[in-house]
C-alpha cells in the first residue's frame, strides 16, 4: 500500500506563515538575485523594512 506523503503536511499550520520574495541588488556584482523565505504572517511588514 501507498503511503499519503500529503495528508501528514495539511495540518492546518500552513495558513499561519506566508512565503515572501524579495529582490537583492549584490553590492560586489549589481546583480540581482532573489531571497526566498517562508515568515510568520505577523511578520510580513517587518520582514520588508530590513
Amino acid at each position: 500500500m501507498a503511503k499519503k506523503a500529503v495528508a501528514s503536511v495539511q495540518k492546518g499550520g500552513g495558513k499561519g506563515h506566508t512565503k515572501v520574495i524579495k529582490m537583492v541588488k549584490s553590492p560586489k556584482t549589481g546583480a540581482y538575485t532573489f531571497m526566498e523565505e517562508i515568515v510568520p504572517n505577523e511578520k510580513v511588514k517587518d520582514y520588508f523594512k530590513k
